[in-house]
Order: structure tokens, then sequence, then C-alpha cells
């Protein structure tokens, strides 16, 4: 990435050069502009991710959670009137920056109050889901389907997870065998669990904390999902924790109070959102780092899997 390309980037916004300022290099290329508004985030998407209609989706519904109260970046218009603008196959978007620091990076949790963090966080899902439904999206909105074709089927989001190098041969079966039951049992719930618009990716590296508010960013893997998969996808980091009852609980209280949910299903979604890791990771093995992430995957994968299997 270089910085004459975010120069351009900026310029579509009429932002000057001076005002711009490397902030994040992770899946998105993120600098911080100063702008008269106030500082805004101008992200450079990695080129192939997303289509330009479904970048548009995520800023247009972004714009509506931001307009009915929750705290999530709000777009802005280029100068042409545009949400997203292209620079060859790379996407930019200009978004306003929200303040605060990440709740935590890597599983751990960097908050005074773990449980009090959760239960204000389940307030926070349920409202995301309450305004997603209340809005009736345009007819050409398009995200992906976090559902069972999205987690288990032939057109699987993240990737084929049971083609994971780092697999044993009988790891490699044992995930097969467990995508081939898991099939069934989501087939044998899905009408009855609550289906929709979600984050799919709040992760404690994308909560923001601000004093006693809670933000919500980086919405690039949000499209339709069961609302039980938006929980586990928080939960499943911290597994292994001895705070886990507690902020399971606190998390499942914060939610509920404004929204329903089947709590006795949400250890299958753990599964399920812990199976798309070795899938999300193949690309990215040689990354630095990439190698050792993979194996973490498979291990929480496989462990999940095999008491699964004695269910």
């Amino acid at each position: 990435m270089t910085d004459a390309l975010a120069t351009e980037a900026a310029a579509l916004w009429g932002i000057p050069a001076s005002a711009i300022r490397l902030a994040a290099r992770r899946e998105n290329v993120v600098y911080q502009a100063d702008t008269p508004d106030g500082p805004m985030a101008l992200r450079l998407h990695r080129p192939g991710y997303r289509s330009q209609a479904e970048l548009r989706s995520e800023l247009e519904w972004m714009a509506q959670l931001s307009e009915g109260g929750l705290r999530v970046p709000h777009p802005a218009a280029s100068i042409n009137g545009h949400l997203v603008e292209m620079l060859g196959d790379m996407p930019i978007s200009l978004l306003s920056w929200m303040p605060g620091t990440p709740a935590g990076a890597g599983g751990r949790l960097d908050v005074a109050n773990p449980a009090t963090f959760a239960r204000d966080l389940g307030r926070v899902m349920a409202q995301l889901h309450n305004l997603s439904d209340d809005w009736t999206p345009p007819q050409d909105f398009r995200r992906p389907h976090w559902n069972l074709e999205g987690l288990l089927g032939d057109r699987i989001l993240w990737g084929p997870f049971w083609k994971n190098p780092d697999l044993t041969p009988d790891q490699r079966d044992l995930l097969l065998n467990v995508r081939a039951r898991a099939r069934i049992r989501l087939a044998g719930l899905e009408r009855d669990l609550d289906y929709g618009l979600i984050h799919a990716d709040i992760l404690t590296e994308n909560v923001l904390v601000d004093g006693a508010d809670i933000a919500l960013i980086d919405f690039d893997d949000g499209g339709y999902g069961f609302r039980e998969f938006e929980l586990a996808t928080f939960l499943m980091r911290f597994l292994d924790t001895p705070d886990y009852p507690a902020m399971k609980a606190a998390l499942l209280e914060g939610y509920t109070h404004r929204r329903a949910i089947s709590p006795s299903v949400l250890d299958f979604f753990i599964l399920l959102r812990a199976l798309t890791y070795p899938g999300w990771i193949i690309p990215r093995r040689d990354e630095p780092g990439g190698r050792e992430r993979s194996l973490r995957a498979v291990r929480t994968a496989v462990s999940l899997a095999e008491a699964f299997m004695k269910t």
C-alpha cells in the first residue's frame, strides 16, 4: 500500500494528503483523516473481498444504525456523491472516526469488570438486531448469508474448513463427520431460530469502549445470519477462561433484557463459529503469525468437534 494511493483516495473526498496518517493495517488499510467535520476513517478495502454493491449495502445499513442511535461509524459521500469509490480494483470509503479503545485483543479482555461489560455488550447486540429488523433494506441490498449453506454447505463463506493443511487425516475425517451431522441439526433448527442482519464479527478488537459507551466497528462480514451466531462469535474466544460462565450469563442477561434468544443452542453455534476459522486462515497462513493462528484455530475446532460427536 503506497502513500500515493492513499493520497489519491483521500482526494476523492477533498481531503489533502497532509491531513491523513496511517492508523491500522489489517484486513483493510485505514487512515485517520483530519477534516473540518472532525476526524474520519479513510478505508482502503482489500480488493476482491466484497463487491461494490456489497460495500454500498454495508454503508447504507451502518448509516441506518447510526441514525437509530447505535454507536457505529457513519459513512460520508465522496465529492461525486458516492459512498464507495474505486481506484482500479480497490474500493474506498470514508466513515466517521469512533472514539474509544478496543475492549481487548487476541482473546484478551481489557476491561475493569468483564461481567458488566458483557451485559452492556448484550444490550448493544440486541439494539443492533432490533434496529436492523425495523429497517427495510432497498431492493439492491447485497450482503452475505451466514445460513446453512454459508456455514456448512457447498458455498461456504470462509472456505472449506476441512481442507486446512494443518489438519491430520484423522482430524480431517472428524471435521467432515461433524459437518455432515451439524448440517442435519441446523436444518432441523433453522425454521425456529431468529434470522436477520448481524455484525458477524463482534470480537474485542471490533468493540470500542469510551467511558460507559460501547461502539461497534468493522462490519466487513456483516450480513444475514442467526442471532445466536452473533453471541457465539463473542463467547467463543473466552471458553477457556475462568470468567466464562459469568460472562455468558451476563451477555444473555443484557441481550434478553431487550430481545428473546434461544440460549439452549448457543453451544452448537459456538461450534459452528469455531469451524469457520480453519477455513478463514487458509489463504492467510503465509502471513506473519499465520501458521500459529491456523494451528490455534484447528485445536479449538477439533476440541469442540470431538465434544459435539459425543452428544
